[in-house]
């Protein structure tokens, strides 16, 4: 067990603590008790550290993860799986269970011999999970499927297009949805087409029945070069107003805003957070802290190594702590988080050398607590 003491910057002073010896040596992390005693108000603690899966396994590469909690201390986790990204074998595959006791792997989704990716988990307010994956030989013209279950993930529906027709990508394109104040269903979209990027959100007011697509979000290709954008994670500050960051190919997270619950959206700009164009993910505490996942490397096509949990007090305008989750070896990919948020308690997955699927969960310990 070590202690990482950061530097003061926010109104809550915080320590990480964890228990992180054998996942950098590539074999299964341990978990043990942790020390609480003498830490400072409103400290978080990273307390499970674990692989989904070990070596035994159907499919050689896995990516893309995504997570939900069940409750009593389980959670649902699924990403796709196969020879490798883009083969015509990959499929959504699911596991449940907590750390230290997780199902073997299942696959949920395979539609037909093309290529899945990018499974999302959502659970909607009438407690039924939805698993929204895409389908498709490419990325610019692949399918949204999504898929039903009313019993914590033991049984699914048949899968159904999100938007018949459509080839290209609606609805969530990585990251999960939100539910605004007022009830409105955001899914964070984007569109690959000819080497351009562009990123939307998807709007339901109907909780998930129909969807309508925001305008695309403005892009200075002169400021933000190569691609564009893609990939955005979402949160709300104040009821109707809502927020994005975004995978870049310009070497830095961007960023948009929207002022009437998601339907209109200022234009991308820059923030000063690194990034190599790789996944990023955003989780929210009831007292709006934002905790961020993502690779701080400024290149495009950078490494995926570290991954780094960074921590923001004001609505994501600056994040005073950081911390590495993994950092490995030159050349090791640790990448695609996925982070949720329950109560004062965050979980996350990630992509762990395309081998593995790596999960965390820490928790917000209170003065009264210690």
């Amino acid at each position: 067990m070590f202690v990482i003491r950061l530097k003061p910057g926010i109104t809550n002073c915080l320590i990480w603590i964890g228990m992180f010896s054998a996942v950098f040596l590539g074999c299964t992390p341990r978990t043990g008790r942790l020390q609480t005693a003498a830490l400072p108000k409103d400290s978080l603690l990273v307390v499970k550290r674990d692989f989904v899966f070990g070596d035994e396994r159907p499919f050689a590469q896995c990516h893309a993860s995504t997570l939900v909690y069940t409750g009593n201390g389980n959670f649902m986790v699924a990403w796709f799986g196969g020879t490798h990204e883009k083969h015509d074998d990959v499929g959504i595959w699911l596991s449940k269970g907590k750390p230290g006791a997780w199902s073997a792997p299942v696959e949920v989704a395979k539609l037909r011999e093309e290529p899945h990716w990018n499974p999302v988990l959502f659970r909607a307010p009438s407690g039924e999970i939805i698993l929204y994956f895409k389908v498709g030989k490419n990325i610019d013209t692949w399918e949204t499927w999504y898929k039903v279950s009313r019993d914590n993930g033991d049984t699914w529906s048949e899968a159904q297009m999100l938007v018949p027709g459509d080839h290209g990508g609606r609805g969530p394109v990585r990251n999960k949805l939100i539910r605004l104040a007022d009830g409105t269903w955001l899914a964070p979209a984007s569109v690959e087409k000819k080497g351009v990027w562009n990123a939307f959100v998807d709007r339901s007011e109907d909780q998930g029945h129909t969807w309508t697509a925001s305008s695309i979000i403005s892009v200075n290709r002169d400021s933000i070069r190569g691609e564009g954008i893609i990939q955005p994670t979402l949160w709300e500050s104040s009821p109707g107003r809502v927020h994005m960051l975004l995978r870049s190919s310009e070497g830095v997270i961007c960023r948009s805003d929207s002022e009437d619950n998601g339907k209109t959206w200022s234009a991308a700009y820059k923030t000063t957070l690194p990034n190599p164009n790789s996944g990023i993910d955003l989780a929210q505490l009831p007292d709006g802290t934002l905790v961020l996942a993502y690779n701080p490397v400024n290149r495009n096509w950078g490494a995926r190594n570290p991954i780094t949990l960074a921590m923001s007090g004001d609505n994501a305008g600056t994040w005073p702590f950081k911390m590495n989750l993994e950092t490995g070896r030159q050349g090791d990919e640790f990448s695609y988080p996925a982070i949720i948020s329950f109560g004062d308690t965050l979980a996350g997955t990630y992509t762990w050398k395309r081998q593995r699927i790596a999960f965390w969960i820490a928790r917000r310990v209170k003065t009264t607590e210690q």
